[in-house]
C-alpha cells in the first residue's frame, strides 16, 4: 500500500482539507446529541400542573416554567439546526474534495500504468494477453477510489468520533470514556480475523477476472474468425467457464462477508448492550443524569454503526492491496533499456550485423546464429528461407525489439545499445504481414505515424502506394471510415494503406515483412510493383522478407537462411545459377519441371 500513499501524498493539501472537513462534519453531527442531552437535563424535573392546557393564559405568564421551557427549546432547536447545517456544509465540501483526490489519483495511476506498459521490453508482451494489463489497470483504479473514499468517510470519521466521544465521556465521568474505548479493539479483532479469509479469495478473483478480460479481448479482436467458423457457442462456453469460476469465488467471498457481518453485528450488539447496561447503572447510582444517558446512547449509534461496516472496509482494503501488488509489479518491471548518454545517430546510412546470435532460451538453441552482413543506404536486401529459418527474428533485431545474445547490431557504426531506440525507430517504416490498421478514417490511420501531416502529404503517399482505386471508391476520400483493423477493406487495400503509412514519415530504413504473403497473385503483383518502385529510391535502405520469391527478385542482395544461418547470398540470377536452396524454392514456386 506504500505505492498508493506515494500517489495520494501528491495531493496532501487536498487530503488534509478533506480530513479537516470530515472532522468538522463528524463533530457537528455529534453536537446534536449533546444539545438534546443538555435540554433534557435542564427540564427533566417535574413541572407545575397546568389544568388549562397549552392555551391557558397561565401558560403565558411571565416567568412560567413552560414559557421558559419554550424559550430554551427554541434556542436549543436553533443550535441543533445550526449544527446540522454546519455538518451538511462540511460534508458536501468533504465529498467534493474527496472526489477530486480519488479521480486525480486514479487517473494518474492509470496513466502511469499505461506509460509503463508501453515502455516494457517487447518480450514481455509475447507471453501475455493484451487485455490483461488493461484489466489490471481498470481494477486498481476502481479499488483505489473505493478505498480512499471509505478511509475518509468511514475509518477517519469513526476515529474522530471515538476521540470526540471519549473526551466528552470522561468529562461526565472518568470511567465512561474507557468503557467506550475498550469496545473498539473487541470489534476490530473479530473483523480482522475474518477479513484475512477474504484476502485470499480476492486475490483469486482478481487473477481470474484479469484472465477473463484478456480472453474476451482476444475473442472480440478475432470476431471475424469466430463468426466465420461458427464458433460463437464454443467461445461463449469458453468465456462462460471462466465467468462461472469467478461467480463461484464471488459467492464464496459474499458468504465470508455475510458471515463477517453477522458475527460482527452480533458482537456489536452485545458490546453495545453491555455498555448501555453500564450507563443505566450509572443513572441509577446518580452518577450521571438522564440527559447524559440519552446523549451517550446516541453516541453509541454514531460509534457502533460505522464499526459494523468495518468488515466491508477490510474487504475493500484486501482487494485494494491485491490490486496494488499487481500494479506495483507492473510499475517496477524493468523498462526497455535506454542509455544514459546516448550517441547521436543522425540519418541512418548503413546497418551492420556483426557476428549476431539470438535465442529466447540459449539452452534450447539460437533462432539466428553467426549473422554477418552489411547494408548501405540506397540498397535493397531481402531475407528468404523456409518457415522458422530466422527471417522475422532478424527484422526484430533490426527494430531493436530483440537484443543479440552474442554480437552487435550497428547503425552508422554505432552499437544499438548506445542509441536511443526512439530516435532510431522514428526513422523506420514498417509494413508487416498483418496490416494492423486502426478504427477511424483513412487519414487517421496515416497520421498515426506523422500526426502533423497535411492532407496534401497524405494524398501524395497514397498515390505512391497505388491507392488511387481505393480513394476513387471511397465516398469521403481520405475521410472515409474504414473500421477497426480495416474491416471494410480488402487485403490488398489494407497493405497499400500500410505502405502509405510507412512512407508518410519518409523513413531512412523501410522494412517489408511478408507484406504480400496473404494476398492473391494479381494483388501480389500490384503490391510488388509498388514495392519495387519505392525501393528503387536511392535515399533509403529497404529490407524485404518474403516467402514468394517473385516479390524480391529485384533486390540488390538476397540472403538465404536455413535453421538460423545464412547459407547463400547474392543476386537473384547468381543464386539460381548456384542451384542451391534458393534455386529449389524458386523452381517449386514457379512450377518448373525437368
Amino acid at each position: 500500500m506504500k505505492i498508493l500513499y506515494s500517489y495520494v501524498k501528491a495531493y496532501k493539501s487536498l487530503l488534509l482539507l478533506a480530513l479537516v472537513l470530515a472532522a468538522i462534519n463528524q463533530c457537528f453531527s455529534l453536537c446534536d446529541s449533546i444539545i438534546t442531552g443538555k435540554l433534557i437535563n435542564k427540564f427533566s424535573a417535574p413541572h407545575a400542573e397546568n389544568n388549562g392546557g397549552w392555551l391557558s393564559p397561565y401558560y403565558w405568564h411571565i416567568g412560567n416554567t413552560q414559557y421558559q421551557f419554550m424559550q430554551n427549546v427554541m434556542v436549543f432547536i436553533g443550535l441543533s439546526i445550526g449544527a446540522a447545517l454546519m455538518s451538511r456544509i462540511a460534508k458536501n465540501f468533504q465529498d467534493y474534495y474527496t472526489n477530486i483526490i480519488i479521480q486525480r489519483t486514479g487517473a494518474q495511476m492509470y496513466t502511469d500504468g499505461i506509460k509503463k506498459a508501453l515502455s516494457l521490453p517487447y518480450k514481455d508482451f509475447e507471453d501475455q494477453r493484451s487485455g490483461e494489463t488493461l484489466g489490471k489497470l481498470q481494477k486498481v483504479k476502481s479499488d483505489t477510489e473505493k478505498f480512499v473514499t471509505l478511509f475518509i468517510t468511514l475509518v477517519f470519521q469513526s476515529a474522530i468520533g471515538i476521540i470526540f466521544v471519549f473526551v466528552y465521556a470522561i468529562n461526565i465521568h472518568w470511567l465512561i470514556g474507557p468503557l467506550y474505548l475498550c469496545t473498539v479493539p473487541i470489534i476490530a479483532s473479530v473483523s480482522s480475523f475474518l477479513g484475512k479469509k477474504i484476502k485470499k479469495i480476492s486475490k483469486e478473483i482478481l487473477g481470474e477476472t484479469t484472465a477473463l478480460a484478456g480472453a474476451t479481448t482476444e475473442s472480440l479482436r478475432n470476431i471475424e474468425l469466430i463468426k466465420s467458423l461458427g464458433l460463437i457457442e464454443q467461445e461463449e462456453k469458453r468465456l462462460n467457464s471462466t465467468t462461472l469460476k469467478i461467480l463461484g469465488l464471488e459467492l464464496k467471498k459474499v458468504r465470508f462477508i455475510r458471515s463477517l457481518s453477522f458475527i460482527q453485528g452480533t458482537t456489536v450488539h452485545l458490546v453495545r448492550s453491555a455498555l448501555i447496561f453500564a450507563l443505566y447503572c450509572f443513572v441509577f447510582g446518580g452518577i450521571i443524569k438522564v440527559g447524559d444517558l440519552i446523549t451517550l446512547m446516541f453516541f453509541s449509534f454514531f460509534i457502533f454503526n460505522p464499526l459494523q461496516e468495518l468488515g466491508n472496509m477490510i474487504a475493500v482494503y484486501n482487494e485494494t492491496k491485491v490490486s496494488m501488488d499487481n500494479f506495483k509489479k507492473l510499475i517496477t518491471s524493468a523498462s526497455e533499456e535506454v542509455p544514459v548518454s546516448p550517441s547521436v545517430l543522425g540519418d541512418i546510412k548503413d546497418v551492420y550485423y556483426e557476428n549476431v546470435s539470438f535465442g529466447h532460451n540459449e539452452k534450447t538453441g539460437y533462432a539466428v546464429q553467426n549473422i554477418n552482413l552489411h547494408i548501405n543506404s540506397g540498397e535493397t536486401v531481402a531475407f528468404v528461407g523456409p518457415s522458422g529459418s530466422g527471417k522475422t527474428t532478424l527484422v526484430k533485431l533490426l527494430l531493436g525489439l530483440y537484443k543479440p545474445n552474442i554480437g552487435k547490431v550497428l547503425y552508422n557504426n554505432i552499437e544499438s545499445t548506445d542509441i536511443n531506440l526512439t530516435e532510431l525507430r522514428r526513422q523506420l517504416g514498417l509494413v508487416s504481414q498483418d496490416s494492423q490498421l486502426f478504427s477511424g478514417t483513412i487519414k487517421d490511420n496515416l497520421l498515426f505515424t506523422k500526426p502533423d501531416a497535411t492532407d496534401e502529404e497524405v494524398i501524395e503517399v497514397l498515390t505512391k502506394a497505388a491507392c488511387n482505386a481505393l480513394l476513387n471508391r471511397a465516398g469521403d476520400g481520405i475521410y472515409t471510415t474504414i473500421g477497426e483493423g480495416g474491416i471494410k477493406l480488402s487485403g490488398g487495400e489494407k497493405q497499400r494503406l500500410s505502405i502509405a503509412r510507412a512512407l508518410l514519415r519518409q523513413p531512412h530504413l523501410l522494412i517489408f515483412d511478408e507484406a504480400t504473403s496473404a494476398l492473391d497473385s494479381l494483388t501480389e503483383e500490384e503490391i510488388t510493383k509498388t514495392i519495387r518502385d519505392i525501393s528503387s529510391k536511392q535515399n533509403q535502405i529497404t529490407v524485404l522478407i518474403a516467402h514468394r520469391l517473385s516479390t524480391i527478385m529485384h533486390a540488390d542482395k538476397i540472403y538465404v537462411l536455413e535453421q538460423g544461418k545464412i547459407i547463400e547470398q547474392g543476386k537473384h540470377e547468381d543464386l539460381l545459377a548456384e542451384k542451391g536452396l534458393y534455386y529449389a524454392m524458386w523452381r517449386q514456386q514457379i512450377g518448373e519441371r525437368k
